[in-house]
């Protein structure tokens, strides 16, 4: 077993219970757990079972990294990546805020919230296939799903927490297995078809791509939408101007704040959106926070 422990420094104003609580949505703990200020997550990073534990003590987090083997020369750097996601460190709030002090929408939010961070999955694997799982269904029945995803296709570490899967692991999985728990036939099919694009190497998910072009690949794969690939931006990539104007919740926090009777369009919400590029990131995060 692979094994490393330190301490990293938290930003000023870092918001630990908003973090725990993201990580705490799963009340079963199949793969991730939190008790306390500790929060213990299982992914599969190279094909190997890491877990990670992160106890967060005053203005730093007591990281331990867990690996059930060696990770290969190429993925030495997978682990660091996914603590940065897991504790929503990869977009920097303080440009938004900067960006909408005086703006009569979002100046009043920021205000009454500052700091807010959106957290990234460990994974951007793990992003975009919560994307297909969550979409278009209400979010206790998505992280049910999800479990039983990680059920089918995840292993287990030696800590005894479900590890999230990579593609490889569902590539293998069929068709049936996936419908005949509670999955609809067109979630199934886009989930297989892009772990086995995937694993295959057809598609690239590598962190370092650039966000338009992993944009462009994700929209080309059948079953995923404008949705799917803003939300995967967001979750997977830390992309910091992604326009989420397909997501009902954002249409419905636009509503109120303009205190509209109905939700806009998303054409409506397209272009009120565009004024805070390229921090639409973090207006999707302060829309969400504000119902």
């Amino acid at each position: 077993m692979f094994g490393q422990t330190f301490i990293l420094t938290l930003p000023p104003g870092y918001r630990v219970d908003e973090v725990l609580a993201f990580h705490a949505r799963d009340a079963e703990g199949v793969a991730e757990q939190v008790s306390g200020r500790t929060l213990r997550k299982a992914v599969l990073l190279d094909g190997v079972p890491v877990l990670f534990e992160i106890e967060f003590v005053q203005d730093a987090a007591h990281c331990r990294i867990a690996a059930d083997g060696e990770l290969g020369a190429a993925a030495q750097l997978l682990p660091d990546e996914a603590l940065r996601s897991m504790l929503a460190l990869r977009i920097d709030p303080a440009p938004f805020a900067d960006f909408v002090r005086d703006d009569a929408c979002f100046g009043p939010l920021v205000a009454r919230q500052p700091g807010l961070r959106i957290v990234q999955s460990a994974t951007v694997f793990e992003a975009l296939t919560w994307a297909i799982i969550g979409q278009q269904i209400n979010l206790p029945f998505a992280i049910s799903l999800r479990r039983t995803f990680i059920g089918q296709a995840g292993r287990v570490h030696s800590s005894g927490l479900w590890c999230y899967p990579e593609a490889g692991d569902v590539a293998r999985l069929e068709l049936d297995v996936l419908t005949s728990r509670k999955f609809s036939r067109a979630k199934a099919e886009t989930l297989l078809r892009v772990a086995r694009m995937v694993a295959d190497g057809e598609l690239d998910l590598r962190l370092d791509d650039d966000p338009q072009a992993s944009a462009a690949k994700l929209l080309a794969v059948k079953g995923i939408g404008p949705w799917t690939v803003n939300y995967t931006l967001l979750r997977g990539y830390g992309y910091a101007d992604c326009s989420l104007e397909g997501d009902v919740a954002v249409r419905s926090a636009i509503g109120r704040l303009l205190g509209m009777a109905e939700k806009p369009s998303i054409a409506q919400a397209q272009t009120w959106l565009a004024a805070y590029a390229p921090h639409r990131t973090m207006a999707a995060a302060y829309l969400w926070a504000s119902l």
